[in-house]
């Protein structure tokens, strides 16, 4: 079993804090984690935030709080220590970035022969406003249209050829928002694209965790069928941010794929 999506932001780049990772892996019976880091972390991509700063002042004080405390090479030189060692499972390094198609170019520059296992693209802005932050951040605003324009950018960027894989691919839903018609031809076009860019789906157990009120577990059923009808392949993942949460709810994703 893979856990294919673990921050490591909560501590120091250490051997130590890799190692309270693996062990919980070991714990929950993971053959394989993969650890990153958000890349707004690392203050080489910080002009990719300038327009959701200026968006939203809850957004540009997040950002002042959360983003550019390290340099993306003491992240490569984490990743160089970690692969010098023996672990009990599998350990691979990579990278989460917020995808913006006018950023394509810089997050290639960034990122190019940086020796990272695998890249992970996610959306989490939609036309600069950051849907999942907080519930109440949706008051006033046009579902429908986020909607489109998320599984719009969500296409992009499996066109990018920029990624591995996808994260979360419907985290849009994390609030219980939903839109008025049918979402069937986005997920056929985004599994096209996937398909094509031999890139993987995201099972993520996050937003569950997260709110469990008002998101499911994993992927809408739909999206996940017809990820797996594209053959499309899907890494189950659990999105944690500390060690305790490593493995969440990765046996249960497992049978929601293995269902089709």
């Amino acid at each position: 079993m893979t856990d294919g999506h673990i921050h490591i932001e909560r501590g120091a780049y250490t051997l130590d804090w890799i190692d309270k990772f693996v062990n919980r892996a070991v714990e929950t019976g993971l053959d394989e984690i993969r650890l990153l880091e958000h890349n707004y972390i690392f203050e080489e991509f910080a002009p990719m935030y300038d327009a959701v700063r200026a968006y939203s002042g809850y957004v540009d004080a997040w950002f002042r709080r959360s983003a550019g405390i390290h340099k993306l090479s003491d992240y490569l030189e984490l990743m160089e220590k970690a692969r010098s060692k023996q672990f009990p499972v599998k350990v691979r390094f990579g990278l989460e970035v917020c995808y913006f198609k006018e950023f394509e170019d810089f997050v290639c520059e960034l990122t190019r022969d940086k020796g990272f296992d695998f890249l992970l693209g996610s959306v989490h802005f939609v036309d600069d406003f950051a849907f999942d932050h907080k519930p109440e951040h949706w008051a006033g605003l046009n579902i429908d249209k986020i909607y489109r324009r998320y599984f719009e950018d969500s296409i992009s960027l499996a066109k990018s050829g920029l990624f591995d894989g996808i994260g979360h691919p419907d985290a849009i839903k994390l609030f219980g928002h939903r839109p008025s018609y049918p979402l069937t031809g986005y997920y056929e076009s985004l599994a096209e694209e996937l398909s094509k860019s031999n890139m993987y789906a995201d099972q993520n157990s996050g937003a569950a965790r997260r709110c469990p009120e008002t998101a499911a577990l994993g992927m809408d059923k739909e999206l996940l069928g017809i990820l797996k009808r594209n053959n499309v392949k899907i890494i189950t993942s659990s999105d944690a941010h500390c060690p305790e949460d490593v493995g969440y709810k990765i046996k249960e994703l497992s049978s929601l794929i293995e269902s089709f």
